[in-house]
């Protein structure tokens, strides 16, 4: 008997998939008692890290309840976002709080509910006040953990066009057909306006 145990014990240890009393008695030698084994395994098993267990009509070895917080993990899964939730999220860090219609607008294509979805899961961003217009529309707009993972004390922080040039970001050449001194009057308009866009 204590030979079938410890075919018994190997079958289990090596199985990924609980395994019945026939099936182990099919791998086991004519005349073998699975059964018998299995009872006695289960008594030696008693108090250890691990546990001879019957789920359904099937046995297996499975860790012991109290010491299954050993066997966690905790990882940090970085997720890469798409070049549609960056340009939103650029979108409403520097326009909140900004509606989807408005998003749609800015970027010149509608904006999927996945990418407005995957921000509000990020807690990147969240739901502002409704706007007084015609419908109500929900707003949107950035978080303290947004704010957190970019080191920015609040949204008056966010880098100017000035800064985003310096750093490469954006074309130091205006557009085709767009004048340096208008553009010189939006910047400035933006620096004076940003105030009023970032109370809330």
């Amino acid at each position: 008997m204590a030979e079938q145990e410890r075919m018994v014990e190997a079958v289990l240890f090596a199985s990924t998939e609980p395994i019945t009393v026939r099936e182990l008695e099919s791998r086991m030698p004519h005349g073998c008692d699975a059964a018998e084994a299995l009872v006695r395994l289960r008594k030696r098993y008693e108090g250890r890290g691990v546990r001879v267990v019957k789920i359904d009509d099937a046995w297996a070895m499975r860790t012991a309840p109290d010491l299954g917080y050993l066997m966690q993990k905790e990882t940090v899964e970085t997720r890469k976002l798409s070049r549609a939730a960056i340009e939103t999220l650029a979108i409403i860090a520097y326009h909140q709080p900004a509606t989807r219609a408005e998003i749609e607008e800015i970027r010149g294509v509608s904006v999927s509910r996945g990418t407005i979805d995957q921000l509000l899961e990020m807690e990147w961003i969240r739901f502002g006040r409704r706007k007084m217009t015609p419908g109500r529309p929900v707003t949107f707009v950035v978080t303290p953990s947004f704010l957190d993972h970019f080191g920015l004390e609040n949204a008056r922080d966010l880098p100017g066009l000035k800064e985003l040039r310096s750093a490469g970001l954006l074309e130091n050449r205006p557009p085709p057909g767009a004048f340096s001194v208008a553009e010189e009057e939006d910047e400035e308009e933006a620096t004076t306006g940003q105030s009023e866009l970032f109370e809330d």
